[in-house]
């Protein structure tokens, strides 16, 4: 028996885009990031205590494809570019369902998650820069553990807050992270005046990413040789991410695969977007046309499905500008889940437009049910998902399901965003039957 053609679809080296795509670029009404203290729009030199002068134009650029420089794409082979779109045969047997299933493989990078396509860039330009100190924040530590990598290419220390619910949770992310050469804190910290305030007023907290950017962003301002770097929500690192999306096109043109359902799960939204905003574009364009675009958040940070759509403070200490976003509260802390890396009480101002705009739609899941497809998963496909990966999973069970139901040949294509192998606790909980609930 021959092996099918689609079975999985590789692209060459070659086929590593030349240009990011600026979402930016297409939302006509997207409403500027305001400087909180003169309510202005906020201005290049407004971020220059934190950012590089290129991350800094890339923030604010409107155009609409931005090349991406060819030491960044020659090093995007070392992170598994171009990554391969697998077709789930065992999974669709399993659900006895006549839709198709295709997840597009951001597991594969040595970094174990999408990450390492916006750290390398950003680690690239503050390099360029003459920066070679930077700070960042870490949810569940995909995102630390791909800055402190790829820092080692540009001689870069780097320094990571890690939400203390994930840093005790996953002690393993703090062995791998300190590997790469870098620090990590649990935060809230007692190396931040912002931290040891949240200590002093929450000594059991477990902690979140307002809180965690909050201290890196502190870190950078106090230091005219240090920068901040970021691992998702503002624009320029959702245009870092676009690389997935743009290599998704060509293999879907490959595979003449016309998706139905475009799924992916969103904490910040970077993953989303680069898996989204380049099939958005086409799908503007005439192509794609009644294909469902959903994004799939965690019922214990359920930002797009219940929050409101404000002005709001990316951090907890507000040190960021306030951007137009789907937010449930920048005081807000999410209860602890294993999925440390979608528990953000905000969403990326991009993201959100499009939702508002209604390109796409929102589900929630509770942790319980996105385990139990992970687990599914790990028995049909041999994959381990991560916690975040398991939601936009769920989601694509869910509607191969449906398709059962309704006897539909639909196609169903989702973003594996990361492996989930250093998450085994959260796994062994949901095996024993111990895993907790989650939700407001």
């Amino acid at each position: 028996m021959a092996i099918p053609k689609d079975a999985r679809i590789d692209l060459s080296l070659e086929d590593i885009p030349k240009k990011w795509y600026n979402m930016a670029a297409d939302i006509p009404d997207l409403k500027p990031m305001i400087h909180p203290a003169t309510k202005e729009p906020v201005k290049e030199e407004d971020f220059k205590a934190i950012f590089c002068d290129t991350i800094v134009k890339q923030e604010l650029s409107k155009e609409r494809f931005i090349d991406i420089p060819e030491e960044v794409r020659t090093a995007l082979v070392n992170l598994n570019r171009p990554s391969p779109l697998q077709r789930a045969y065992r999974l669709e047997k399993y659900l006895k369902t006549p839709a198709k299933i295709y997840f597009k493989r951001e597991d594969l990078s040595p970094l174990g998650s999408h990450k390492g396509n916006t750290a390398l860039a950003q680690a690239y330009y503050n390099a360029n820069s003459g920066i070679h100190t930077l700070t960042t924040e870490t949810g569940a530590g995909q995102w630390g553990t791909a800055l402190a990598m790829v820092s080692n290419l540009f001689d870069i220390k780097t320094t990571v807050f890690m939400v203390k619910g994930s840093f005790i949770a996953k002690p393993l992310r703090k062995t791998i992270i300190n590997t790469y050469g870098a620090t990590v804190y649990a935060s809230p910290s007692e190396y931040t005046d912002f931290g040891r305030k949240v200590l002093k007023e929450h000594p059991e907290t477990s902690g979140s990413l307002g809180i965690a950017i909050s201290e890196a962003c502190e870190m950078a301002a106090k230091d005219e040789h240090t920068c901040y770097a970021l691992g998702s929500v503002m624009n320029h690192v959702m245009l870092h991410q676009t690389v997935i999306g743009e290599e998704a096109l060509k293999q879907f043109e490959i595979g003449e695969i016309e998706p139905d359902y475009m799924i992916a799960c969103v904490g910040g939204g970077s993953n989303f977007a680069g898996f989204t905003f380049p099939f958005l574009r086409e799908k503007k364009n005439g192509k794609f046309k009644d294909a469902e675009v959903i994004t799939v958040e965690p019922k214990a940070a359920p930002t797009l499905t219940k929050g409101e759509f404000k002005y709001d403070f990316g951090d907890t200490a507000g040190m960021t500008p306030l951007m137009m976003m789907y937010s449930l509260g920048s005081e807000y802390i999410p209860p602890s889940i294993h999925a440390g890396g979608l528990r953000y009480h905000g969403m990326s101002p991009l993201v959100s437009a499009v939702f508002d705009h209604h390109d796409i739609s929102a589900t929630s899941y509770d942790q319980t049910d996105t385990f139990q497809a992970g687990i599914t998963f790990a028995r049909t496909e041999g994959i381990i998902p991560a916690p975040e990966s398991c939601h936009a999973l769920k989601c694509a069970i869910d509607k191969a399901l449906e398709c059962k139901a309704k006897n539909e040949e639909k196609t169903i294509v989702f973003n594996l965003s990361g492996h989930g192998l250093l998450d085994l606790y959260g796994y062994e909980q949901a095996l024993d039957g111990t895993l907790p609930h989650s939700g407001q």
